[in-house]
């Protein structure tokens, strides 16, 4: 992985920093891209706040900064998306804004990163589904939904490109280990909770030559739920 440029949506989140932590370690260059801005970054890393990837074209100027900073782009990462528990009745359904977030973010900045993912000879995009996309539970209609919908584009983007040597796959975790999970849910368990820093390493071997024979996958990372 040394040496491969990687951008990561969503990077100022808590399995954004772990990701970009982790690859970092494995020698990689890394930019963030993030709806936040003025986020602290490790040295070296390219931060590219205030970017509003439901916009298209803010996705290309963004990905082409990136190239610009780094002369190329090997791994495209999208973490970039937002969760919320409703039920099909509520006032003001987030339906829409589940999909803008989590799959219109993942088709921007994957048209965006494409043509230089193509020129790569190992081009990679990670998307991150959802284990609950699977099989839905009450109040999950909309993020389900929208999830299903990353797991569709992960599915046609791999078949659309089998021809180049840009592979997509997707993980699908089920509950992460975080302070809000955490808070919002005290009576589970979070040792059977998926860890951060697990779920970056299975993203960074997706996104690494050593799956050039994987594409297309949904890889269930679910921990001991």
């Amino acid at each position: 992985m040394t040496e491969r440029v990687i951008a990561v949506t969503g990077g100022h989140g808590v399995l954004g920093q772990a990701v970009v932590e982790a690859a970092l370690a494995q020698g990689c260059k890394v930019a963030v891209i993030d709806h936040a801005s003025g986020h602290p970054v490790p040295e070296g890393v390219l931060e590219l706040g205030g970017v509003d990837l439901t916009d298209a074209a803010a996705a290309k100027t963004a990905i082409d900064g990136v190239v610009a900073r780094f002369g190329r782009l090997d791994a495209l990462l999208n973490i970039a998306g937002g969760f919320v528990w409703q039920t099909a009745d509520d006032a003001d359904p987030a339906w829409e804004r589940m999909f803008r977030l989590n799959l219109t973010t993942a088709l921007n900045a994957s048209r965006a990163a494409l043509p230089h993912l193509k020129a790569s000879s190992e081009g990679r995009i990670v998307n991150v589904g959802a284990n609950a996309a699977i099989r839905s539970a009450a109040g999950m209609g909309a993020y389900a939904a929208s999830k299903a919908g990353v797991h569709r584009l992960t599915e046609s983007l791999a078949e659309e490109l089998k021809d180049t040597s840009v592979t997509v796959n997707a993980v699908l975790p089920s509950i992460l280990d975080t302070a809000q999970n955490r808070k919002d849910m005290p009576d589970a368990d979070p040792a059977k909770w998926v860890q951060p820093s697990d779920l970056a390493a299975v993203m960074l071997f997706l996104a690494s030559p050593a799956a050039r024979a994987v594409t297309g996958a949904l890889i269930p990372v679910t921990g001991k739920v």
